[in-house]
């Protein structure tokens, strides 16, 4: 089969031919149609100082994919052959103690596909019967692939009672959008997303979002003028990776301020741990989906709104990945779908 390979530890992937995966006796087969690129790829094609302490090469990346099953283990008993499914990323323990809780997300020993574990970024995948997740056979395909993020964007901007509160979403990637289309669809009074990329902001008001700021020309604190907000904002989405980011949206958070955080950092970051203190800021880390709450919530969600298929902005076949990456890495557009039915 075709899939990315990273061979060794180092910069760069290949496009090149692997050995098909065998399902065991619990584990699925699925023919990938879509996967999605995202910054988590970004962070292991690069090979940055995140991915040398957390990836062990060879690998096979790529978690966010749709496709449909070719084979079943024999004791599967929920799955078949033919079904449209995508994946829950995180495979799980299911004895320590945050598993036998019921806290699956919250797993000591999780095995996450393509960091952990052979990806999606591939003709075949295989996963656990217990973590496909199955679709209507009309599913959008490019709409399918991306659940993954839209669970992260959901677990994030769920975190916290959102009805009635001023949302601040640092970072307008294909995440942070989702989570404020989630976020007015709830019903927060006020969304405002802040972005240094005027093309992804105006996609941000696109979705409707109440302002999109852009914080190379202007300061979050105008922005509260300009809605007439009286103290800081209550709920503060984390959805960048910068630096930068983080600290300008510390300043204008109000006391008691939430803070879920989903951006992994390419370097370390510094927090003003005092102002946190100080201004009773619970600051939460957020990491994939509650399994599987999340997956139910989002598939409501789609149902019946909000409408996140904008952020879909570029699809491109298998054999030009490296385009994709390079698309995805700019961030001038949305979500960028990879078709290997194409490969």
């Amino acid at each position: 089969m075709k899939a990315l390979y990273k061979s060794i530890g180092g910069p760069a992937l290949t496009l090149s031919e692997r050995p098909e995966l065998t399902p065991g006796s619990q584990d699925v087969k699925i023919r990938v149609a879509r996967t999605g690129a995202c910054g988590t790829d970004l962070h292991i094609e690069s090979w940055d100082s995140w991915a040398a302490g957390a990836i062990n090469a060879p690998l096979i990346p790529g978690h966010e994919f749709v496709g449909h099953v070719v084979q079943v283990g024999a004791e599967v008993s929920t799955v078949e052959v033919g079904d449209l499914v995508s994946g829950e990323a995180h495979v799980v323990c299911g004895s320590c103690r945050n598993c036998r809780a019921g806290r699956r997300h919250l797993c000591i020993n999780t095995s996450s596909l393509g960091v952990n574990r052979d990806g999606a970024f591939a003709e075949y995948v295989v996963i656990p019967e217990g973590n496909v997740w199955r679709y209507p056979h009309d599913m959008d395909l490019d709409l399918g692939a991306i659940f993954d993020p839209l669970g992260n964007a959901v677990h994030t901007a769920l975190s916290f009672p959102l009805v009635g509160e001023d949302v601040l979403a640092a970072g307008a990637g294909p995440i942070g959008l989702m989570a404020a289309a989630v976020a007015r669809h709830v019903g927060a009074r006020f969304v405002v997303v802040t972005d240094l990329n005027e093309s992804r902001l105006e996609l941000a008001r696109k979705m409707g979002v109440n302002l999109a700021v852009n914080v190379a020309t202007e300061r979050i604190a105008s922005a509260q003028q300009r809605l007439g907000m009286a103290e800081g904002f209550d709920i503060g989405l984390a959805m960048s990776g910068s630096d930068g980011a983080r600290s300008e949206m510390i300043d204008d958070l109000n006391h008691g301020a939430r803070v879920p955080v989903l951006a992994l950092p390419s370097q370390p970051i510094t927090v003003d741990w005092a102002k946190s203190l100080t201004h009773m800021i619970t600051i939460l880390g957020i990491y994939g989906r509650e399994m599987f709450e999340t997956w139910y919530a989002m598939n409501s969600m789609v149902a019946t709104g909000p409408d996140i298929s904008p952020i879909i902005t570029n699809r491109l076949p298998a054999s030009r990945w490296q385009t994709a990456f390079a698309v995805t890495r700019k961030g001038d557009g949305g979500q960028v779908s990879i078709d290997w039915t194409a490969a």
